[in-house]
């Protein structure tokens, strides 16, 4: 016996109709559709998800945590040792700038709508020249050793605001 393609088929049962409700007495849900009588639950548009009848409901009675910084900057955080990876894969051009843009089209930056930060985890033996937002001391001190340099542009930024 070979299968046809236009034979396939679901088992029996395996597939549930969606129950029509409110379709008359002889269907089993009519007048009432399956809600009972009257009450809060049979009508439409209520919602007493995380009501405890008058009790402070869980969501209240526990203490709040943390705070949201609204001027906290959001870097897309590169590690050096990520980018050597990339170099020795062939994913970033060694000769080239490396910035915010070309981090993300390698697929390391993701996020980061403040720039990318540069930190020192990993080891760096490319000469590489940088073009990022922010950058810690030894990642500074990592590219310099290694024979190339950082431009950190959003501290220049700030310099000249001041």
């Amino acid at each position: 016996m070979t299968i046809k393609l236009n034979d396939l088929r679901d088992n029996n049962g395996a597939r549930k109709g969606r129950m029509r409700v409110g379709r008359g007495i002889g269907s089993g849900k009519g007048k009432t559709g399956g809600r009972g009588q009257k009450g809060q639950k049979s009508r439409s548009g209520v919602s007493i998800n995380g009501f405890e009848g008058g009790q402070m409901p869980l969501h209240m009675r526990l203490p709040k945590r943390g705070f949201n910084n609204i001027f906290g900057k959001d870097y897309a955080i590169v590690n050096l040792g990520q980018v050597q990876k990339l170099i020795d894969a062939k994913k970033l051009d060694a000769k080239k700038v490396v910035d915010h843009d070309t981090l993300k089209a390698a697929g390391v930056a993701r996020g980061g709508k403040d720039g990318v930060r540069l930190l020192a985890k990993g080891e760096l033996t490319a000469k590489l020249n940088f073009a990022v937002a922010g950058a810690s001391k030894g990642a500074i001190e990592a590219v310099e050793k290694a024979g190339g340099k950082v431009e950190v542009t959003a501290a220049l930024a700030e310099a000249k605001a001041e």
